[in-house]
C-alpha cells in the first residue's frame, strides 16, 4: 500500500486530507512525493511562524535536543524560563504556565478564571460568556466554549457553565452578565475558524471596560492570532486593551506543540501548587524553538507582516469573483463567488495551497514569506476565483 492507503488503513478517519503527500520544504514552498512545488500559504494552520525547516529555529532546536530532551516540571531548566521571560516582559502579563496546545491553554485560561471566581466572589461565580461563531478547541469543555453548535451535536452532554453571545453586540453580553454569575468573558479578536472576521474595536473596548468595572476575568484566545499573525505580537494590541488572561500555542514554537497561558496581575497568583499540571508542557526542545521564534518576532518583522497584510487586502480587493475580504495582518479569509472547497482546489492543482474557514478560503502565509512568493500565490488565487 502507498502512504495514503496506509493512513486511510491505520489512522483514525477524522481528517478530509488533501491527496497529496508532503515530504520536503523549505521557507514557504513545500514538495510533495512526486516532486512538485507548492507555496505554501497555510503554514500549518498559523503554526510554522518563519516557514518550513528554518535554519534558526532548527539549531536551536537541535541544540536543546542535544543537552536534554525532557525533564519532568519538578525540575528547573532554562529554556522554558526564558520563554516566560520574553512573553511576560512583552505583554505586561505577570505569570505564564505551559501546556501542549491551544485547546490545553485554553482549559488553563477557564480554570484560572473559575478559581480566581470561586475565590474572591464564591464557588456559584462560574459562567463563562463566549461569542457565536467562535472556536476555543477540541477537549470536551473547549468544545462547549466554542460557539458553534455544529461542533457540539455528537459529544453532548457537553460541560455546563457556557453561554454563547453574539459577537459585536454588546447589549447582550451585559444582559448575560446579569443573568449569570459570571467569572469570565472569553472572545478571539479575530474569529478564526469561524470565518476569519475580526471584532469590531468600540465593542472589544466595551467589553473590556465592562469586565474590569465589574471584576469578571477578561481571557483573549490567541491561540491562531498571537505570536506577531495580527501584525502586532498578539491581537488584542491592536485594540488598546489589556486581558487578564491570555491563551497561545500554534506559532509559538514554530512547528513543535507548545501552549501557553498567561496570567495578569489579577490572577498571578490564582494556581497554586498542585491545582494544575502538564507532563509535556514547557518541554526545553519545544521551549527552545519558541525562544528562538519570540526573538525574531520584533517590530522590524511584525511592520512586514502589515506590509505583506496590506499587499495582499489590495490585490484581492475588486478582484472578480471575491466578494468580501476579511481579517487581520497575514490572517485572511476571502468570501468567493465560487465554492471555497473548489478555490482551494483549483488553487492546490495550481501549486498553491490554501484553507477554508467555513464558506471562505483562508490564508496564513508565514511571516516572512518573501514578497514574490506572495505575488505569485495571490495571482494564482485570483485567477482561480474568477
Amino acid at each position: 500500500m502507498n502512504i495514503q492507503e496506509q493512513d486511510k488503513e491505520y489512522i483514525a478517519g477524522t481528517y478530509n486530507r488533501f491527496p497529496i503527500v508532503i515530504v520536503s520544504g523549505h521557507g514557504s514552498i513545500v514538495t510533495d512525493i512526486d516532486g512538485k512545488d507548492y507555496i505554501d500559504m497555510t503554514s500549518g494552520i498559523a503554526v510554522n511562524s518563519f516557514g518550513v525547516s528554518d535554519e534558526i529555529w532548527r539549531s536551536a532546536v537541535y541544540e536543546q535536543l542535544c543537552k536534554v530532551q525532557h525533564m519532568s516540571n519538578l525540575y528547573y531548566t532554562e529554556p522554558c524560563v526564558k520563554v516566560a521571560k520574553i512573553l511576560c516582559e512583552r505583554t505586561g502579563m505577570k505569570r505564564v504556565f505551559f501546556s501542549n496546545s491551544g485547546a490545553e491553554a485554553n482549559e488553563c485560561a477557564i480554570k484560572v478564571a473559575r478559581k480566581y471566581a470561586a475565590d474572591t466572589k464564591g464557588p456559584d461565580y462560574y459562567t463563562i460568556i463566549t461569542l457565536r461563531n467562535s472556536f476555543h478547541g477540541r477537549t470536551l469543555t473547549t468544545l462547549s466554549a466554542t460557539g458553534q453548535v455544529h461542533y457540539h451535536e455528537l459529544f453532548r452532554p457537553l460541560t455546563p457553565g457556557f453561554v454563547h453571545a453574539e459577537a459585536d453586540n454588546f447589549s447582550e453580553i451585559e444582559s448575560y452578565a446579569k443573568i449569570h454569575k459570571t467569572a469570565a468573558i472569553m472572545i478571539e479578536c479575530v474569529q478564526g475558524e469561524g470565518g476569519v472576521i475580526a471584532l469590531n474595536p468600540d465593542y472589544v473596548k466595551k467589553v473590556a471596560d465592562f469586565a474590569k468595572d465589574n471584576d469578571i476575568i477578561l481571557i483573549v484566545d490567541e491561540v491562531q492570532t498571537g505570536n506577531g499573525r495580527s501584525g502586532m505580537l498578539y491581537s488584542y494590541m491592536n485594540y488598546d486593551i489589556q486581558p487578564d488572561v491570555v491563551s497561545t500555542a500554534k506559532g509559538l514554537a514554530g512547528g513543535l506543540p507548545f501552549g501557553a497561558t498567561l496570567m495578569g496581575d489579577k490572577v498571578k497568583d490564582t494556581l497554586k501548587p498542585g491545582d494544575h499540571g502538564s507532563t509535556f508542557g514547557g518541554n526545553p526542545v519545544a521551549a527552545a524553538g519558541a525562544v528562538s521564534i519570540l526573538e525574531r518576532i520584533d517590530e522590524k518583522l511584525l511592520s512586514g507582516v502589515r506590509v505583506k497584510s496590506k499587499f495582499l487586502f489590495d490585490a484581492f480587493a475588486n478582484s472578480q469573483g471575491i466578494e468580501q475580504v476579511s481579517g487581520m495582518g497575514l490572517m485572511i479569509g476571502l468570501k468567493t463567488s465560487k465554492p471555497a472547497k473548489d478555490v482551494v482546489n483549483e488553487c492546490m492543482k495550481n501549486g498553491v495551497l490554501c484553507l477554508t474557514a467555513k464558506d471562505r478560503v483562508r490564508l496564513l502565509p508565514a511571516l516572512n514569506i518573501p514578497d514574490d512568493l506572495l505575488a505569485r500565490a495571490a495571482d494564482v488565487i485570483k485567477t482561480c476565483c474568477k
